[in-house]
């Protein structure tokens, strides 16, 4: 068997059912899914019953450790040379799997590791694409992430990345990292001597978070995740990851001068607020879709410099442990 496909699932079962069934539409049938349930509330076990007769289905339940143990878990029950790694929240194209497939047949001793990726679907609510667009766009730091040319080296993310088996192994997979993993897997990649591709054609439809205020918790957890990634990693934190807490002092600092400038302290936060409105607008051929892309912004990029902002508090400030300093809300 050539491809491993490996989903961790909390509470999701709507989205596992969707996911499942655009693995079904594959033109490239050499695969295996092992679905992975990390101490779900709302199990999914029902949802993989519906697709044990048409897909190599493997389904496991197993306390809640986290996604990145969760994806061990699965590659450890894995037959496949390759595996996949995606998050429920995906939908996949018909043609992803053969995407994959013909990148590395292209070049099959040089590629070890890659990743794909993502899109907005035109069945997403609003807030969905609104949320989509803030996390790729150029006008905020979701230019990074993956698709085209970047301003950083390409680090796959786990929403869709792959990787040889025997390397997974080899590197001992996720760390206990409960936010941040899927980056500090792909450094370790990076560091043992591979350099995972991207593979444009290999994208996928992935949803996200359904409102702000989930969106908001993404985000700063992923703040918080970049100082304990530059600890784990020294030498890793650009000038682009420090883009959102200036952004993040920066709002402040206007809105804070705001009563005694005449409010003209404003006018930067207005012309970036319709820079945003435009260019999603354009993009999504929806003007609500646009408005809805100046909140997605805000917190996108606030959520994530106020999360920065407390890491760097308690890790560099106060010298507190990765562990220790964020216990409560990490390693639960």
């Amino acid at each position: 068997m050539k491809y491993s496909i490996i989903v961790p699932v909390y509470n999701r079962p709507d989205e596992v059912d969707e996911l499942l069934a655009s693995l079904c539409s594959q033109t490239l049938k050499d695969f295996e899914v092992i679905i992975v349930e990390d101490g779900s509330q709302k199990p999914c076990k029902d949802v993989c019953d519906k697709y044990a007769n048409i897909l190599d289905l493997h389904y496991y339940l197993k306390e809640n450790s986290g996604p990145g143990q969760s994806r061990n878990y699965g590659v450890e029950r894995a037959q496949g040379q390759y595996v996949i790694i995606l998050d429920s929240d995906v939908v996949l194209p018909e043609g992803y799997l053969e995407a994959i497939d013909s990148a590395l047949s292209s070049q099959p001793s040089d590629i070890v590791a890659w990743g794909g990726p993502d899109a907005s679907h035109p069945s997403f609510t609003p807030v969905q694409k609104a949320i989509s667009y803030s996390m790729t766009s150029f006008f905020t730091t979701g230019g990074i992430r993956g698709g085209k040319a970047k301003l950083d080296k390409f680090y796959p993310r786990s929403f869709n990345m792959g990787i040889r088996r025997d390397v997974y192994q080899e590197l001992g997979g996720f760390s206990k990292m409960r936010f941040g993993e899927d980056i500090d897997f792909s450094y370790r990649i990076v560091e043992a001597g591979y350099q995972p591709r991207l593979f444009p054609d290999a994208w996928v439809w992935h949803k996200r978070r359904t409102d702000f205020r989930k969106f908001f918790r993404q985000v700063y957890n992923s703040g918080i995740a970049r100082v304990n990634l530059e600890k784990r990693h020294p030498g890793t934190l650009k000038l682009v990851h420090l883009l959102p807490m200036v952004f993040t002092l920066g709002v402040i600092g206007l809105m804070l001068l705001a009563p005694f400038t005449a409010w003209l302290s404003l006018l930067p936060l207005l012309l970036y607020a319709l820079i945003i409105c435009t260019d999603s607008s354009l993009q999504n051929k929806s003007l609500h879709v646009g408005l809805l892309s100046i909140p997605a912004a805000f917190v996108q990029l606030m959520g994530y410099g106020l999360g920065f902002l407390e890491s760097w508090w308690k890790r560099c400030v106060r010298k507190h442990d990765e562990f220790t300093a964020f216990e409560k809300n990490f390693y639960k």
